[in-house]
C-alpha cells in the first residue's frame, strides 16, 4: 500500500510538473525548455496552478518616483496590463518601465524580449502597443533597482507557511507533554521526539558540552524551518513548489543569522586564537591571522552555498527528466513519442522522488550539525 502510495504521488508529479512547465500563458509561449525550468525553480510573485489559473500574491512595491504601492498580483492580468506606477509583471516577476511611464499605465503589454548587451547582461524590454520599451531588473534581495519590493512572492509565502507549520505541530507535542506526563508519548509527539532527542544528545550536546541548553532551541529551529521547507518544495503544486531553500537570498539570510549568534557568543580565547594565536611565533601569526579572520567568513559562506546547491541541483535534475518527455513528444506534437518519454521518465523520477526526500533531510542536519560545531568552538572555554 505504502509503495502503491508513493508510486501514486510520484506519477501525479511528473504529470502535474509537465503540464505546468508545458502549459503556456501569458507570454510563455516564447520561452524555451530550459527557460521554463529556471522559471520554475526562481521565485515569483504568484503561484502558476493549471495553464491560465494563477494564485495571486500581495505585491508591494515602493519608488521615489510613485511612492508605496499595493495590489494583488492578480492586477496585472497575467503580465498583460501595465499599472500605476509603470509596474509589469514578466513572467512572474515585477518590473519597472525606465524613465516616465505614466503614459503607458493601463496600457497592454503584447510580449516581453530578452536580449544580451556586449558584456553579457541581460535586457528586458516590453512591446507595448507595438514599441519596444526598456524595463528596469526585477528587485531582490541581492540587487534592487530603482524601486523597493517588499511583496509577498512564492518564497515569502512559503516561509511563512513554514513558520505556522511550526507553531501547530509543536504546540501539538508540547500539548502532548502536558497530557501525558509520565506516560511513553504517542501520536505526532512521538515522531518529533526521536528527532529532538537525536539532535539534542548526538548534535548539539557533544558540539557545546556544558552549555548546550542555551542554544539548542536556536539549532531545533533551524533544523526544522530548513526541514519544512525543503519537503514542501518537494510538492509539485499549491501550497509547496516553492523552491525556498534553493535561493540564494534565503539561504545568506540563514548563514548570516548562525554569522552572528557565532561571533556574538564567542569567547575571548575564540578571538585570541584567530587574531593571535597562543604558542605560535611572531611570524608565522602574521601569516595565519589572515587567514583565520578569513575563515570567519568562510564558514557560513560554505552553509550558504551547500544548502543552496544541493537543492537546487535536485529540483533542475527532477525537472530535466521530466524534459524527456517533451523531447520525444516533440513538444506535444507525439503522443507516441510523449507515451514512451514519460515510460523514460517515471522510474528516474521515482528514485530522484526518494533521493531528494532523503537530501532534504540530509541538508537540515548538516546545517545544523555544522552550525553547532562552529557556535561550540566559539564558546569553547580553553585551559592552557
Amino acid at each position: 500500500m505504502k509503495f502503491f502510495m508513493k508510486s501514486f504521488f510520484v506519477v501525479l508529479t511528473v504529470l502535474f510538473t509537465a503540464t505546468q512547465l508545458s502549459a503556456s500563458s501569458g507570454h510563455e509561449d516564447d520561452m524555451t525548455y530550459t527557460d521554463r525550468v529556471m522559471h520554475h525553480i526562481g521565485d515569483a510573485n504568484e503561484f502558476h496552478v493549471f495553464g491560465d489559473i494563477h494564485i495571486p500574491l500581495p505585491c508591494i512595491l515602493y519608488s521615489k518616483d510613485s511612492g508605496i504601492k499595493f495590489f494583488m498580483s492578480s492586477e496585472f492580468e497575467h503580465g498583460t496590463k501595465v499599472l500605476d506606477g509603470g509596474y509589469v509583471m514578466n513572467h512572474g516577476d515585477v518590473q519597472k518601465i525606465k524613465g516616465a511611464s505614466s503614459q503607458f499605465v493601463g496600457k497592454t503589454v503584447s510580449k516581453f524580449d530578452h536580449t544580451e548587451d556586449k558584456e553579457g547582461h541581460a535586457i528586458s524590454t516590453a512591446i507595448i502597443n507595438g514599441n519596444p520599451v526598456a524595463l528596469e531588473k526585477a528587485s531582490s534581495l541581492t540587487g534592487m533597482s530603482s524601486f523597493y519590493d517588499f511583496s509577498i512572492s512564492k518564497n515569502v509565502f512559503t516561509m511563512i507557511l513554514s513558520v505556522v507549520l511550526m507553531f501547530f505541530v509543536f504546540g501539538r507535542v508540547r500539548k502532548g507533554y502536558q497530557n501525558n506526563e509520565g506516560k511513553a508519548p504517542k501520536g505526532i509527539q512521538s515522531f518529533f521526539e526521536v528527532i529532538i532527542v537525536f539532535l539534542r544528545d548526538e548534535v548539539v550536546e557533544p558540539a557545546m558540552g556544558d552549555k548546550y541548553e542555551k542554544y539548542l532551541p536556536f539549532i531545533v529551529s533551524l533544523f526544522f524551518f530548513i526541514l519544512f521547507n525543503n519537503l514542501l518544495g518537494l510538492i509539485p503544486f499549491f501550497p509547496g513548489s516553492a523552491n525556498v531553500t534553493g535561493n540564494i537570498g534565503v539561504t545568506m539570510a540563514l548563514a548570516f543569522i548562525v554569522l552572528l549568534v557565532v561571533n556574538l557568543n564567542g569567547t575571548k580565547d575564540y578571538w585570541g586564537h584567530i587574531f593571535w594565536m597562543p604558542g605560535v611565533p611572531a611570524a608565522v601569526k602574521l601569516i595565519l591571522t589572515p587567514v583565520e579572520v578569513i575563515g570567519v567568513f568562510i564558514k557560513p559562506i560554505t552553509l550558504m552555498i551547500r544548502l543552496f546547491a544541493n537543492i537546487t541541483a535536485g529540483h533542475i535534475i527532477i525537472l530535466s527528466l521530466v524534459g524527456v518527455i517533451f523531447l520525444l513528444g516533440s513538444n506535444g506534437q507525439s503522443m507516441a513519442g510523449g507515451i514512451g518519454g514519460l515510460a523514460i521518465a517515471l522510474p528516474f523520477v521515482f528514485v530522484m522522488n526518494i533521493l531528494e526526500l532523503f537530501v532534504g533531510f540530509l541538508q537540515a542536519f548538516i546545517f545544523a550539525l555544522l552550525s553547532s560545531i562552529y557556535i561550540g568552538q566559539a564558546i569553547e572555554e580553553h585551559h592552557h
